[in-house]
């Protein structure tokens, strides 16, 4: 069975991953720092606070003394991850003791919030230009609406209603490990996509963003610039619009419009339901969804909202409470679905279905907790929520296909000498070639892989 591949990571992660120019750029903007701090883990965000007004370093030996002795794993955790993100450079005297001091640009900028407060490069439209905005459950409804067809795309192309389309970025960014294509073949789902179609929708989104930002180079866009922009997007209020273009004959509203890289991103993430989108009759605006209010948290602290809607019963029946066609099709993956009637989806897990999920390279842990994340709220609250009996036997079926493991390799004999014999075991299993061998008969086993090294290695001793 293949390991999981698809990693969410959010913001914070990519961010660290920055040089460390592109990191003091970000850091030019204030609400980007508070953003990096709200990310902090509890004690990091406590010395980050407390150095704010510290201007000489501060030796590490001294900030060990802050923390008592058993949470000394913590204090290196959060030292680490304060050094990662640049909120503390590292710095060393000419005895080479080292110290740290925190970054000048954040540290700035993180002064002047606490004093002034922080304001965002975007003033909210005033209603009597943008007219009654939708309401909240309307907002909600269509960024599910925009994220679901998303999701049928990635599952099939038919599911998604006529019209619907993405720009070929997006389509770009499925294509990086979720979707695969031949020539002349429609696209399908990769291990890495069904994986994918089984993870929290946060984190669904959190690596939709992270491949959109990894593929911008490839693109001519700055990631810096979109990192930027998609933080700034998780600070505006939930249902406020900013303006996206103007149509005036006057250019007095160049300072509050988006660029060129960022209206081209506001499309895109608009396919996405992060942001609706609204043409007036002079202007265009856009309202940021609660998918792009989260985009700054942590995958620890944006809990999902909705209710599920799965029931699961010790006879390995399976009711799912829902009008929604990615549902059914989710499900699909792993169970075999016998009936849909208009809000409810009946099933069952078998053993076959089950095996053909593990054939996608889905696991068993991937399944069960998607049944515990989505199961009912009449039996969420149950201990267990799904019964044990069936998460033992998922667990059992994969256990007993993973009993054997087919490795593809080559059998060498005949050896002329036994010198020879042991200088090929040793050559194979120095470099992690070797699987197996048989000192008496001079027979050995390695990876299929690495065939051609090894025939090269024989042909070099002769």
């Amino acid at each position: 069975m293949p390991q999981v591949m698809v990693v969410a990571r959010n913001f914070m992660d990519m961010v660290a991953a920055l040089p460390a120019s592109k990191l003091d750029m970000l850091y030019d903007s204030a609400f980007i720092c508070e953003a990096v701090l709200r990310s902090l883990p509890p004690l990091a965000k406590k010395y980050a606070l407390q150095m704010l007004y510290v201007l000489a370093p501060v030796t590490a030996a001294a900030m060990e003394e802050w923390v008592l002795n058993e949470y000394a794993a913590k204090h290196r955790v959060s030292i680490d991850k304060l050094l990662q993100l640049r909120v503390f450079v590292e710095v060393r005297d000419r005895r080479k003791e080292v110290s740290y001091k925190m970054n000048q640009k954040f540290q700035g900028n993180m002064q002047k919030y606490l004093v002034d407060g922080g304001s965002l490069p975007r003033e909210p439209i005033p209603l009597s230009v943008t007219g009654r905005l939708p309401a909240s459950a309307d907002l909600e409804a269509y960024a599910l609406d925009q994220w679901e067809c998303f999701l049928l795309q990635l599952i099939n192309s038919s599911q998604v209603e006529k019209g619907t389309s993405f720009s070929s970025s997006m389509m770009k960014t499925f294509q990086r490990g979720l979707l695969s294509s031949r020539d002349g073949e429609a696209p399908k789902l990769t291990e890495n996509g069904f994986q994918f179609l089984l993870m929290e929708t946060n984190a669904q989104l959190w690596y939709i963003m992270r491949e959109y930002i990894s593929s911008a180079e490839e693109r001519g866009v700055d990631p810096t610039e979109l990192i930027s922009f998609l933080l700034e997007l998780s600070f505006h209020k939930l249902g406020a619009p900013y303006f996206l273009f103007a149509l005036f004959m006057f250019q007095a509203y160049s300072l509050n419009t988006l660029t060129d890289v960022q209206r081209i991103a506001i499309r895109d993430l608009a396919e996405l339901g992060l942001v609706k989108l609204h043409q007036g009759r002079k202007d265009s605006w856009f309202i940021p969804t609660q998918l792009a209010t989260n985009l700054s948290a942590s995958l620890s602290d944006s809990s999902s909202s909705k209710e599920g809607f799965v029931v699961v019963e010790t006879n390995f029946r399976m009711y799912a409470y829902s009008t929604s066609k990615l549902h059914c099709e989710i499900l699909r993956l792993f169970s075999r679905v016998e009936y849909q009637l208009p809000n409810l989806i009946v099933g069952a897990i078998t053993k076959e279905s089950i095996y053909g999920a593990f054939e996608n390279g889905i696991t068993a842990e991937q399944i069960i907790s998607f049944l515990k994340q989505n199961a009912h709220p009449r039996v969420a609250d149950k201990i267990p929520a799904v019964p044990e009996n069936v998460t033992d036997q998922i667990r059992l079926w994969e256990s007993d296909r993973n009993r054997v493991e087919m490795i593809p390799s080559h059998l060498y004999e005949d050896f002329p000498s036994k010198e020879w014999f042991e200088q090929c075991c040793d050559h194979a299993r120095d470099h992690g070639y070797l699987l197996w061998e048989d000192s008496r008969r001079m027979r050995l086993i390695v990876r299929g892989e690495f065939h051609p090294e090894m025939r090269e290695f024989l042909r070099r001793q002769r």
